[in-house]
């Protein structure tokens, strides 16, 4: 599927959650969001599930595959050749941690962390071409939270092609970068505030779309989510950041109509 890759190459084409408790977890953003949940019942996806907003796939959830690992969001990036990104990531400075492999007849993945340690994943699509909407509770926007962004900026360049745009944030904030591909904006970065404890480590976050960011934090506090950030204005429009109830981190976002 020719168009498909193309139309995702280099762009945010999906996002999982690995849970270590894919039931609470299907729960509650299902409740959140409104997503019909659908688990795999072919073994071969080990649990994963599907979740859909009005039909149209918009996100995955499935368990660990490690016992160690944190219950978190991944980002996948689309790619038309998985082999020869992992070439890239690696001659780049990043790390490949999982060569691309098959899924089922879904497509091709692959996990690397940049430079600065944070982790972010691929896709070559076959049958699964990733996001299909951008509907409210679907995905809206992707930001790494970086521990040396300055050296993440060409990390990126390299790998897919992106360019960077800086903005003041007002006085004592860090500049934030958005990451550009054509011209479109489509993730973004900034240094991690220095108070954040010294063992977490750099990281993608993904943010979903809401109709109201206030209604949506008030309905995921209620539903076990643990406050990060508040509701706040941003020149763009409004967000907020939570944990869920299995600690993974996650964002509201509600963008200024343009």
């Amino acid at each position: 599927m020719p168009e498909a890759k193309a139309a995702i190459a280099n762009k945010p084409a999906w996002v999982d959650l690995s849970s270590s408790d894919p039931a609470a977890s299907r729960e509650f953003y299902s409740k959140l969001f409104g997503w019909k949940v659908e688990v795999s019942p072919d073994p071969q996806y080990g649990g994963y599930a599907l979740a859909r907003v009005d039909g149209k796939d918009v996100a995955g959830i499935g368990p660990k595959q490690s016992p160690e690992g944190p219950t978190a969001w991944m980002i996948y990036i689309g790619t038309q050749d998985a082999e020869g990104l992992g070439t890239k990531v690696a001659a780049a400075g990043g790390t490949v941690i999982a060569p691309p492999f098959d899924v089922g007849d879904q497509g091709r993945m692959a996990v690397f962390q940049d430079t600065t340690g944070a982790f972010i994943s691929a896709w070559e699509p076959k049958t699964m071409g990733g996001f299909q909407t951008n509907a409210p509770g679907t995905f809206g926007w992707a930001e790494l939270s970086a521990r040396g962004i300055d050296s993440a900026i060409p990390f990126y360049r390299a790998v897919f092609g992106w360019t960077d745009k800086k903005s003041e944030m007002g006085e004592g904030a860090p500049q934030y970068t958005e990451f550009q591909l054509g011209g479109e904006s489509i993730a973004g970065g900034m240094e991690m505030n220095p108070m954040v404890p010294a063992e977490v480590p750099s990281y993608w976050m993904v943010y979903f779309n809401v109709d109201d960011v206030d209604r949506s934090f008030e309905q995921a506090i209620e539903a076990g989510g643990q406050e990060m950030m508040a509701p706040q204005d941003f020149p763009g429009g409004r967000f907020a950041i939570l944990s869920d109830p299995q600690g993974a981190a996650f964002g509201l976002l509600k963008m200024k109509e343009r």
